[in-house]
């Protein structure tokens, strides 16, 4: 536990340290803030603030979906290029702990930016009281497809040395199961098959206020598959 929390604090402090974690933050802040307040405008004495944070999830979820893949970009790709990846792996610590160490550290800015949105919530009470349930759903589907998110992005900087290859493959397949769900009205087999995979058919029943364990079976097996993929990865590498 403690060189994961050492490989964790690590990554904390390079994101810190430069302008990434704080670029990210202020965007990310900026351009949800302008849609949420969007919402409120157009929504006004129309809506209640239950559909309001029902939309607001719904972007949320898609803005993640371009922000996460520059929180993982540069994990092992960085590593790879400069050369530190084998002082790492030659270092007394586990391969597993350095997949969920920096994993740890990348899931822990995304709850900082989630963190950022809390003043959603409040601003939504002018439209009545907001019901708990959708307000606890919505967020644990953010922190849920997010760590998909992450966990693939993860993967493929472990196996680029390049942060914009690993970047834009990452969103290039976040993207494809993203709007996957809209092949999924066809008939049949195949289509249930596309709907299953798709991140956006999960996600809404979280952003209605549902949550259903198949959803959460969903997120987290493909978190979990991503993540040991990683450490396959990150294994094999010392055998080149």
């Amino acid at each position: 536990m403690r060189n994961l929390l050492a490989v964790c604090t690590k990554e904390l402090y390079t994101y810190f340290v430069s302008p990434i974690a704080y670029f990210v933050c202020i965007v990310f802040s900026a351009i949800s803030g302008f849609l949420f307040s969007g919402w409120l405008i157009t929504a006004s004495g129309s809506s209640s603030g239950a559909a309001v944070m029902q939309a607001t999830f719904g972007n949320l979820a898609t803005i993640l979906l371009f922000f996460t893949p520059v929180l993982t970009m540069k994990l092992f790709a960085e590593e790879r290029k400069s050369g530190t990846i084998e002082l790492l792996l030659t270092s007394p610590i586990t391969d597993v702990q350095v997949v969920l160490g920096k994993f740890l550290a990348s899931w822990t800015l995304l709850i900082i930016m989630l963190f950022l949105t809390l003043l959603f919530p409040f601003l939504t009470q002018r439209f009545g009281a907001l019901d708990g349930g959708v307000l606890l759903s919505g967020y644990l589907g953010l922190i849920l497809i997010s760590s998909c998110f992450l966990a693939f992005g993860l993967l493929m900087s472990s196996m680029s040395k390049n942060q914009i290859v690993a970047a834009l493959t990452s969103f290039g397949f976040f993207l494809t199961l993203w709007v996957i769900g809209s092949l999924s009205a066809r008939s049949g087999s195949i289509g249930q098959f596309l709907s299953y995979l798709s991140f956006l058919e999960h996600y809404n029943n979280f952003a209605r206020g549902v949550i259903q364990l198949k959803d959460v079976v969903y997120y987290v097996s493909f978190t979990g598959i991503c993540l040991f993929a990683t450490f396959k990865s990150i294994e094999s590498s010392k055998w080149r």
